[in-house]
């Protein structure tokens, strides 16, 4: 009976290595060892960077909606909470878009924002 070599799977295994660390520069994508270690790391970072993605997404979304905010003459956290004595469920990621891309729409959000507050006997600035 022939002896079964271990040659097809080692290389397959090595071919799966090389494969994670195309790109990566000098050592890092051709030897095994090393290759590797940048394999496993790179995939450390990208578990890590998934979560803080949307927490760097969220931040921006209400840079976005303050600077809107703060040309009608409200911060923030006052404008959200007309937003909520309004009766107005857009989310975060809407209304940064529309604060960007659509002044003027957001004026008439903004708008009906302060109206609440106004009724409520807030102060809107």
């Amino acid at each position: 009976m022939a002896r079964v070599t271990a040659g097809p799977n080692t290389k397959s295994k090595k071919k799966k290595v090389f494969a994670a660390t195309k790109g990566h520069y000098g050592r890092r994508r051709n030897c095994l060892k090393t290759a590797r270690q940048s394999a496993e790391k790179a995939g450390q970072y990208a578990y890590r960077d998934r979560r803080a993605k949307k927490r760097n997404f969220r931040s921006l979304w209400i840079m976005r909606i303050n600077a809107g905010a703060r040309e009608h003459g409200m911060t923030y956290s006052v404008f959200m909470n007309g937003l909520k004595l309004a009766g107005i469920e857009l989310d975060r990621k809407v209304l940064a878009d529309i604060a960007a891309m659509a002044p003027a729409d957001f004026a008439i959000i903004a708008k009906q924002a302060a109206d609440a507050l106004a009724k409520a006997g807030k102060k809107a600035a």
